[in-house]
């Protein structure tokens, strides 16, 4: 499917970058990447014109499209700096992965249902986006290639899983949203050593929930 950003698209990303600053997100380097990424490429073609609204939308596999607020949130949460290793928990449409991509980093990336996966992976093949996308279980991470600069977790977990704090470089960031079913509160994890954490607590958010396992449908 050909994909266009038009002068409309690039007019709409602005008012949105402009509302999420007026929220609260002071981050230039998150509100820049967010301008320069179409969120419209995300997303199913009945939802074109609802694109740039501050909302969730339904992606398929029972998934959602973050919206930019919680994805800006997170991004600035994290602290990312050019070149580092962010490991994301949670590919879903791929568009969280390319606003830490735009911002410089090195992203690496699971999903655990296989259509939501190969559809990300012919997308950033073919949006030429250097991305590494992995359909395995997220709980597990990916230990071959830590340990990670930061790590981001974009679906609800009742705690922050050992293994990928285990993944977590000394000094590195983890973000996730912590909590059950209907609510959770925004996490922000600073390894200081291998047994001592620092952690943060930043507002509630609604996710759906992190799965254990891979899915074939």
């Amino acid at each position: 499917m050909e994909r266009i950003d038009t002068y409309r698209h690039r007019g709409m990303r602005q008012k949105l970058v402009n509302s999420l600053a007026e929220k609260g997100i002071r981050d230039e380097r998150v509100l820049a990447a967010m301008l320069v990424v179409p969120r419209h490429f995300f997303m199913d073609s009945s939802f074109l014109e609802f694109a740039y609204q501050d909302k969730a939308f339904p992606i398929g596999s029972g998934q959602t499209i973050s919206q930019p607020y919680t994805v800006a949130f997170q991004s600035e949460l994290l602290q990312v700096e050019k070149n580092m290793t962010v490991l994301e928990i949670g590919t879903g449409s791929g568009y969280q992965a390319c606003i830490l991509h735009e911002m410089g980093a090195k992203v690496f990336t699971i999903e655990r249902q296989f259509n939501l996966f190969k559809n990300v992976k012919h997308f950033f093949d073919s949006q030429h986006y250097k991305i590494k996308v992995f359909h395995r279980d997220g709980y597990l991470g990916l230990a071959a290639f830590a340990p990670f600069d930061r790590i981001l977790i974009t679906a609800a977990v009742p705690e922050i899983p050992q293994e990928l704090v285990n993944q977590l470089k000394t000094g590195g960031i983890l973000v996730a949203p912590v909590g059950h079913q209907g609510h959770q509160t925004m996490t922000r994890l600073i390894k200081r050593s291998e047994r001592e954490y620092d952690t943060e607590q930043h507002g509630g958010f609604v996710f759906v929930p992190m799965l254990s396992g891979t899915a074939n449908d």
